[in-house]
């Protein structure tokens, strides 16, 4: 059986677990229709982005 020849410090321990945190989508309220969105991706309900029309949206 493997046994490690010295205790992990606290430094190293953490180290390995630096990106193991969850990381957090950025939702923002759009401006037209106050819905959530996600930054820097296109309102798929609108085909708007920054402010232009990039795809033809459903108007219903």
């Amino acid at each position: 059986m493997a046994v490690p020849k010295s205790k992990t410090s606290k430094s190293k321990r953490n180290m390995r677990r630096a990106h193991d945190a969850l990381t957090v989508e950025n939702w923002v309220e759009d401006k037209n229709t106050g819905e959530a969105k996600r930054r820097h991706h296109i309102d798929l309900k609108t085909g708007m982005y920054k402010g232009r029309q990039v795809i033809a949206g459903s108007n219903d």
